[in-house]
């Protein structure tokens, strides 16, 4: 049995060896072999220098470089892609989410779940308004997605070999993985905990993209915008129709002049500002399509450095065969 822990970094060298010394810590205490992936996300600080030097003393850790920062999401799909574990944990270096619940979770696969997620129950060292922004979020797209997706919970998480499999599979350029961890199904249960601050360095996540990547999971798990949009239009229209039947009316009644300036400006930009709202959802979706249809491959890989722990266990299955 293997258990692979996967690793997106992007400029980590502050918490690397933190991470890696409480991290093998927990995984020494497991009664199976284990690997840790590092995903060096085109690091540009000495991040991977400092897995070159980790990885002499530690057989277990194998480092996938891809060839330049592709962001997270597809960070995880690379590490997703090379990892060789019956089960594979998905956490983060900082430190925020403890490598001290990978027992728990393990114990939960064993106990027959093929995705076991953690879920905050806290979340220290963040200010109130991501708290509130990220609870806010969770809560629309649950109303909106057709697929359920668990509420305050991160990328923390650890799944089957036939999990992972399964979401080898999918391939859309548009990711987003918390979305596409709950669109395989297959049993699934949450781990609560607390999440730390974290450990040092600075959050890659400003709010533009965490923007970013809402738009992305709304627009990747639902047509809601696109309906919204259409629902708008309709009751704009009929807004429209019924108060110029309303000025035609009380014009051939009463006799009264027609609003003028003002009001025309008022109808105008309303219009123009629905019009453009809508043109930006189609937008949104059409850009999508855009990518898609060119094909290019998820990542590129600049190096990748295996853990002995799979080749061996790999040799083992070889000379049993």
């Amino acid at each position: 049995m293997l258990l692979s822990v996967i690793v997106p970094v992007f400029n980590e060298e502050k918490v690397i060896k933190s991470f890696l010394q409480r991290t093998t810590s927990v995984l020494d205490t497991l009664s199976f072999d284990s690997e840790i992936s590092f995903v060096n996300d085109g690091s540009t600080d000495s991040t991977l220098d400092i897995l070159n030097q980790l990885k002499e003393h530690d057989p277990r850790i194998s480092i996938v470089d891809l060839s330049r920062n592709f962001g997270k999401e597809i960070a995880m799909t690379a590490g997703l892609d090379y990892c060789k574990g019956d089960a594979v944990v998905i956490i983060d270096a900082d430190l925020q989410d403890p490598p001290e619940l990978i027992p728990e979770l393990v114990q939960e696969w064993q106990a027959g779940y093929d995705v076991v997620y953690a879920k905050r129950i806290s979340r220290k060292g963040e200010s109130a308004l991501k708290k509130l922004t990220s609870k806010a979020f969770y809560r629309v797209i649950k109303c909106v997605s057709h697929v359920p997706i668990p509420e305050d919970t991160g990328d923390f998480r650890l799944m089957s070999r036939r999990a992972v499999n399964a979401l080898n599979s999918l391939r859309e350029r548009n990711r987003y993985m918390k979305g596409l961890f709950a669109w395989i199904g297959y049993s699934q249960t949450a781990v609560l905990y607390h999440r730390d601050p974290r450990y040092a360095g600075e959050s890659k996540w400003n709010y533009l993209s965490l923007w970013d990547l809402a738009i992305e999971g709304i627009t990747s798990f639902t047509v809601a915008p696109l309906k919204l949009s259409t629902y708008l239009g309709l009751l704009t229209a009929t807004g429209a129709f019924i108060y110029g039947l309303w000025i035609i009316i009380k014009t051939l009644i009463y006799s009264d002049p027609v609003a003028g300036y003002p009001t025309m400006m008022v109808v105008i930009l309303f219009l123009g500002g629905v019009q453009l709202l809508a043109l930006g959802i189609i937008g949104e979706y059409l850009g999508r399509i855009f990518s898609e249809s060119k094909q290019r491959p998820l990542y590129l890989v600049n190096e990748l450095h295996k853990s002995a722990s799979a080749e061996a266990i790999k040799k083992r299955g070889k000379d049993k065969g």
